[in-house]
């Protein structure tokens, strides 16, 4: 299914050309853009400066290991959650990597339905959700079907309004700027118009109603 240019934004820390390239393509239609760093040193500086929704951080990366890559981020407050992905499973390397800071772990080699499934459940232990099911007031969406409802009835989103009605929902309350869901919800490779946030919030007050989104002025968007 094509789950358009809306899509939740992944670091992935990863030295090896064919593990980065499979990890990108099963991602990306499970509804993640992916940026990648290809050594340590990189994958740190990426993850210190900009915002990230999860991490993929694999262990033996070269100028910098990955578990000193974690620790620096954990000491710059960087809260993100980081899945470590690594060839060595034995259980002292899974109790340093968990000490260090990661949220969970997987082993190459890896299927990635899993991967998909274990990056979901860490961003909704993040938002407080642990059901992959997300209730805001009368609206129910269940993020792995990929199915909204209203007051009980199913509403026909587009898998562009499905991306942003979820990051909408993993936040309710927060004020949310055009800037920010342009960064952390459109396809970075794809260009974007400057009106794009606007039509599709529209498109969801339409759907959804006109009031669960409210108009920040001059300071962005928010779910009531």
């Amino acid at each position: 299914m094509d789950l358009g240019r809306f899509a939740i934004r992944i670091l992935l820390v990863e030295d090896d050309d064919d593990i980065a390239g499979r990890l990108a393509t099963g991602l990306r239609p499970a509804g993640f853009v992916v940026d990648r760093a290809k050594n340590g040193e990189d994958g740190y500086a990426m993850g210190a400066h900009d915002q990230f929704d999860a991490a993929i951080l694999d262990l033996g990366l070269p100028q910098m290991q990955g578990l000193t890559v974690l620790r620096k981020w954990r000491a710059d407050k960087r809260d993100m959650p980081v899945l470590i992905l690594t060839a060595h499973g034995t259980w002292t390397e899974k109790v340093e990597g968990l000490n260090a800071g990661a949220d969970d772990y997987i082993t190459k080699p890896f299927h990635i339905p899993e991967v998909v499934a274990r990056l979901r459940a860490l961003m909704r232990r993040k938002s407080g959700a642990a059901s992959p099911v997300l209730t805001h007031k009368d609206i129910n969406l269940d993020t792995v079907a990929g199915k909204a409802t209203v007051g009980g009835k199913e509403v026909e989103l587009t898998a562009s309004e499905l991306r942003m009605l979820t990051y909408f929902m993993h936040r309710p309350g927060r004020v949310i700027s055009q800037s920010e869901l342009m960064e952390h919800l459109y396809a970075l490779e794809a260009s974007a118009e400057s009106n794009t946030i606007e039509v599709y919030i529209s498109r969801l007050r339409r759907k959804l109603g006109r009031n669960v989104i409210t108009t920040v002025r001059g300071l962005g968007y928010r779910m009531d």
